[in-house]
């Protein structure tokens, strides 16, 4: 696929993982932002399009292997990738990481005072996700794979009581927004976890988490806005 400064940043996640890989680096949003141009992502985010461009043409060729080919994988395939890989991935992390804040505050809290915000907004986002998790595994994912039933024949689909399965995925996509939100001021907070001259080997773990944790959920809301739900929203229209 050739990139321009026009292509949606969603477009370029898609085609491979070294893709993915250039956008984290700039900081450019391609999970809630995925359907941004390359150039308004990076004016959102203060990187330059074009360098960013000029990485991904440099790249193209040594981006690694793909991964498996979501956008036409059985969507029960991919619910159950996303509940095994990055549900479980966050419920690991989040009591280990809350665990190393409560340590890192009480050794570095009177001279690093932002270690106070970042342990609430972890917090906060700790509990977001968990109710959402909680909502597409008892819920939505189910329907999901329901749905897919139906339409190989195999399950007699019932009305579900939202209605319309796109009522459910713009309020997922709704607490994606807010996870997002608590991301960025998380990132800001660390000044994008930028270890302190002070800081011990727990803090340098602290911060190295919270990093993988962002990442890990950009690939996680990635997979469900740009894949996932617009893949739902075309099934229900077969099914029904």
């Amino acid at each position: 696929m050739e990139f321009n400064v026009e292509t949606k940043v969603k477009e370029i996640a898609l085609s491979n993982p070294g893709a993915k890989q250039i956008l984290e680096e700039a900081g450019v949003d391609y999970c809630c932002g995925g359907g941004k141009s390359l150039h308004d992502a990076c004016a959102h985010s203060g990187a330059s399009a074009e360098e960013v461009l000029k990485r991904l043409r440099e790249n193209k060729e040594q981006v690694g292997p793909a991964d498996k080919n979501w956008t036409s994988a059985p969507l029960g395939d991919l619910t159950r990738y996303i509940v095994e890989k990055h549900h479980q991935y966050v419920r690991r992390a989040i009591p280990r990481v809350r665990a190393m804040l409560e340590k890192v505050k009480g050794k570095h809290g009177t001279n690093h005072p932002e270690i106070a915000e970042i342990e609430g907004l972890f917090l906060d986002l700790g509990h977001e996700m968990t109710m959402h998790m909680q909502k597409e595994e008892m819920i939505l994912f189910p329907y999901i794979e329901a749905m897919e039933r139906s339409t190989e024949g195999n399950e007699t689909l019932e009305p579900p009581f939202f209605q319309t399965v796109r009522n459910p995925i713009h309020a997922m996509m709704q607490e994606h927004d807010a996870a997002g939100d608590l991301l960025r001021a998380l990132h800001e907070k660390s000044h994008g976890y930028a270890m302190p001259a002070d800081a011990c080997m727990s803090y340098r773990e602290l911060y190295e988490s919270l990093e993988a944790f962002e990442a890990d959920l950009h690939t996680h809301v990635h997979l469900e806005n740009n894949i996932l739900f617009p893949r739902t929203v075309d099934l229900e229209a077969k099914a029904l």
